[in-house]
Parts: structure tokens; sequence; C-alpha cells
């Protein structure tokens, strides 16, 4: 399993493994890129085949969107089932439980709190909502996991935190990560990793809990749980098959700031949700994103991820991988609450919005990672490497491209074809027939809108009645933001691939009014 920690091509020892890794990191970008390519060059000298193409695409993309639209809807009300769900009534009349202990409330909650410069309002207002969890305290442990490199500001920050809340859970426990560790990659997961190292040294061990009974979230410290999170995430522990080989994904909702956010930011973040709604409804493409918990004992067969970005995905994948594919994300249609982004200023914002969707388009390095991984591993069946393989590429280039086909390259035919292709019947109804999908399409939108509205928390006294007009109206922005905010970073990221700039951690601002 020497292949598990690999973050690059230069990882590996054998000459032959790394040119072959290097070839597979030209992979995401050479799809991308050669697609738009051939599209570009294919609209000068077969236009007519392009307009075909671009109807079918739109086509394809209108059959979609109601596709997601029941997806979302079935989602909505399995989320909306979940809040109202009373969750202590449901575990106390749970007569087995998937693992051997005598009582749900013997399972513990290790919450890891990763961070870095954090405002002191975020880090409280995270920490309250913990400790406001309908959930036994004496079984949740708070690991508040500093970077050293914060500086001295980020200890006294700490030593408040230690005071306030030390005695509100079993234990509170700060980590400091310290700066410069071999073989580790600045962010996240490095920090989560050690936190992980500490409190399993100077708290669990100590204390002798089964690692069976933990469940550890790895939250970010933005991250603030509804007040049932807990018991619901309990109770899919304890009625799971194979609850050991599982991860238990919530839904994200960007509610913490989403009154004040810029409306660009609001629209990525809300979209961010539509889309994991819709994942949680199809378990096969469902992969661990952002928050999310796994069993304490799986991570310590598995290791986290210290070495790189995607730690959030990487960790399920190393998880399919050391379980020969028997691996599986539990969706949880139970919301957390986090951070639209938001800074300063409206320039400032737009920033932060594109390094934060590069970074997470720096996933698309698992898609080298896990063709190598599975040329490795023979025990995992072709069909389930076939479906995993699909949806990560698939999911990736979509990501790249289908904004920039369906809002700019259905025009390309009309402006290259030539004075030949433009006289003819087909140049005349293109634009025609793309609009005509493209506002049926619109019902979609309307769904979106709906969902959003039913989404938000209630509008603050502080802000007008013309607030919720706007959000209405904010969703025009919606072909500049996929372009703009979600297909070129995450072109830029398969590109930095591509030529081996490998990406660097960038912490994403929390910011409040």
């Amino acid at each position: 399993m020497n292949y598990f920690d690999i973050s690059k091509f230069s990882d590996l020892e054998d000459p032959k493994e790394r040119k072959l890794y290097r070839m597979l990191e030209l992979l995401p970008a050479s799809l991308s890129f050669g697609i738009l390519i051939l599209l570009f060059a294919a609209s000068k000298f077969f236009p007519v085949s392009v307009a075909i193409f671009i109807i079918i695409f739109d086509l394809y993309w209108f059959f979609r969107s109601f596709y997601f639209i029941i997806f979302k809807i079935n989602a909505y009300k399995r989320f909306k089932k979940s809040l109202n769900d009373d969750w202590t009534k449901k575990l106390n009349e749970l007569k087995n439980y998937s693992i051997p202990v005598k009582n749900w409330k013997d399972i513990y909650q290790l919450i890891i709190l990763p961070n870095y410069k954090e405002g002191e309002k975020v880090v409280e207002e995270t920490l309250d909502s913990l400790k406001n969890c309908i959930y036994p305290k004496d079984k949740m442990i708070i690991v508040f996991a500093c970077e050293e490199r914060a500086g001295e500001e980020r200890r006294v920050l700490a030593e408040k935190m230690q005071k306030k809340y030390e005695g509100q859970f079993l234990k509170f426990f700060t980590t400091f990560h310290p700066f410069g560790l071999p073989d580790e990659a600045i962010g996240k997961g490095s920090n989560n990793a050690w936190g992980l190292k500490e409190a399993k040294e100077k708290i669990i061990d100590k204390l002798n809990i089964p690692y069976e009974q933990i469940i550890v979230s790895n939250f970010d410290v933005d991250t603030k749980p509804y007040p049932q999170y807990f018991l619901c995430l309990t109770w899919n522990y304890l009625t799971a098959k194979k609850p050991l080989q599982a991860t238990y994904q919530p839904i994200p909702v960007y509610n913490n700031n989403i009154w004040d956010a810029p409306a660009f930011s609001r629209v990525i973040s809300i979209s961010g949700t539509f889309w994991q709604l819709i994942q949680q409804t199809k378990r096969s493409s469902l992969v661990s994103f952002s928050s999310h918990s796994i069993p304490f004992s799986t991570i310590l067969k598995v290791k986290y991820p210290n070495n790189l970005i995607p730690d959030d995905s990487r960790i399920f994948w190393k998880c399919v991988l050391y379980f020969n594919g028997n691996y599986r994300v539990i969706p949880l249609f139970y919301p957390v609450s986090m951070d639209a982004i938001q800074e300063k200023s409206y320039i400032k914002t737009a920033k932060a919005q594109y390094k934060q969707q590069q970074r997470w388009a720096w996933g698309c390095t698992d898609i080298p990672f896990l063709i190598f991984a599975f040329y490795k591993n023979k025990k995992i069946a072709l069909g389930k490497k076939l479906i995993f393989l699909w949806n990560l590429m698939e999911g990736h280039t979509s990501w790249a491209i289908a904004s920039l086909i369906i809002f700019f390259f259905g025009w390309m035919p009309l402006l290259l074809g030539g004075e030949k292709f433009n006289s003819s019947v087909l140049a005349y109804n293109l634009p025609r027939i793309a609009s005509n999908i493209m506002t049926i399409a619109m019902i979609g939108l309307v769904a979106a809108i709906i969902v959003n509205f039913l989404l938000l928390p209630p509008r603050p006294k502080s802000k007008s009645r013309t607030k919720s007009i706007i959000m209405v109206l904010q969703w025009l922005l919606l072909p500049i933001t996929f372009i703009f905010f979600s297909a070129f970073p995450a072109l830029d990221a398969q590109l930095r691939l591509f030529f081996g700039k490998y990406l660097e951690f960038w912490p994403t601002p929390k910011f409040r009014n």
C-alpha cells in the first residue's frame, strides 16, 4: 500500500512509475482543454456538426436539469423530515446496535476544528453552537487545532477559548500544529492529522475509550451544526451495516452570513448546497465534502492525509482503497451551517471566491491518484473502478467546461462557420433553438429560487424587504458566476496540474460585519 500517500509524481521512487503518474497528471486538463479546442476548431471546418452537437448538448442539460429538480425536491423533503424528527426518541427506541455497545450514549463525539487566523467572533459562534447541541456533553471532545505559524495572537485566543469552554464538554483540548514538519503540506489536512494524533495520545488512550465508540467530525472552524446533528449522526452510525466502512455526510448550508454576503457569493454558495442536496440522493457518486464525520478507528487504519490540499475527498478515496472498494458515504439529510465567502470589499470577496473554487477544483489531483491506485489494487472489482472513475472524471470535466459550452460556444459556428453555413437554415435556427431550450430550462431556476427561500434563515430585522427581492434577482448572475467563479477556477486548477505548478493551500477568510 505504498501508493496510499502519493500527492504528486515525485513522491514515487520508481522512474517508470513516476513517468506514468506524471502522464496521468496531464489527463484532466487534456480532456477539458481538448474538448474546448476541438469545438473551436470544428466550428470553422465542421460548423454543421458542431451546431448539432450544441443542440444535443443543450438538450442533455435541459433534461438533466429536470432530472436534478426531482432529486432536489426529494432531497429537500428528506431534509425537512430529518430536521423535524425527534432523534433522541429514535435513539431510545433502538434495540440492536451495529457495534457492541450497551447504550447509544456510549458513543463519543470527537470534533476537530482546524483554525489559522479566523476571528474571535467566528470561533465563538461555532463553539456556542456545539455547546447548544442536544447531546451528552460528557461524551463530546473538542479539539481546537491551531497552527503554530499563526503566531502569538492565536495562542492568546486559544487560551481565552480554553478558559471559556473548559468544563462545558468532556474535554476542550487545544493543539498547536508545528510548522515545517517533513513530508507535510501546509493546510487543513496536516493540521487535522496532527490534532487527531495529539487527541489520541493525550486524551483517548488515557481515558481508555474504545476506538469504535468514537466518531470524528472533521469540521471547518465556521461549521455550526444544527441542534440534533450528533443525535442524527449517532443513529445512522448505530443502524448502518458495516458502520466502520462509511463516511457520514451532512448537507452544508451557507447560512451563517448569507444575508450579508455579496450576491455573486450567495449564488455560488447556494448552488453548492443544491448540488450537495442532489448528490445526497445519488449514493453511487457521493464523495465526502468539506465538513463530514468518520469513525475514529477507520482514520487510524487509513491515516489522515497530511501531504496534500484536497484532504476531504482524499480520505474517502484512501478508505475505498483500504477496504478494497467496500466503502461508501452515508448521506445525512441533516444540515450544518457554514460561511458564504465574504471579505471587506467586493473585489476582495471576488478574489477569495475564485481562490476557494480553485482550491476545491484542485480535487482534480484525485484523478491521477485514483487511476494509479486502481492499477495497483487488484482486489477491487473492475465495475466499481469504472463507476468511481467515470463519476470523478465526468464531474471535474463538466465543472470546467459545461457552462462555457452552454453560454459561449453555442455562438462559435455562427462566428467561425463562414458565409455558407450562416446562410443555412440550421444557422438561422441554432440561436433560437438554444434560446428556447434554455428558456424552458428556467423552470429549474424557479424551483431553485423556491428551495433557496425555504432554506434561508429568517431575514434579520436590520435588512429591508428589498433584500428579499434582491435574493430573487441575484439568480440573473448565474451565467456570470458559473463561468468566472466555477469554470475558470476549475480550468486554472487543471492547467496548473498539467504544468506541474502545484497549488499551495490558501485559507478561506472568515469575515463578520
